[in-house]
């Protein structure tokens, strides 16, 4: 169940974050709306992973996802280049998610 719920704080987490970079600063209110509730939302559905996940495990999980898809949405909407450096970087996230996720006892299963 902690994954479904980490699941959809990363989600939230990554529309709101979508949102605000289309609010302009605040100045447009659907978007900024949007990222407000989404950002709640996320928050809450993180707070219920934290009963049974470390919050240190759960925080680098939604952390390195959350930068993979923003980055990913970066790129395909808002035509944001990533070059080597910065794919490498995201490579080396996604593979210490993968080392926590595959070799951690930490995680609560």
């Amino acid at each position: 169940m902690h994954y479904l719920t980490l699941s959809l704080a990363i989600l939230f987490e990554v529309g709101a974050t979508t949102a605000l970079q289309a609010s302009d600063g605040f100045t447009r209110p659907l978007q900024t709306t949007l990222a407000l509730i989404g950002y709640a939302i996320a928050f809450y559905c993180l707070s219920l992973t934290l009963r049974t996940m470390p919050v240190g495990i759960a925080y680098a999980i939604w952390s390195a996802v959350g930068i993979v898809l923003i980055a990913t949405i970066g790129w395909a909407f808002y035509r944001q280049t990533l070059d080597a450096p910065a794919l490498v970087g995201i490579t080396l996230i996604v593979a210490g998610v993968l080392i926590v996720n595959l070799f951690s006892k930490a995680i609560a299963r």
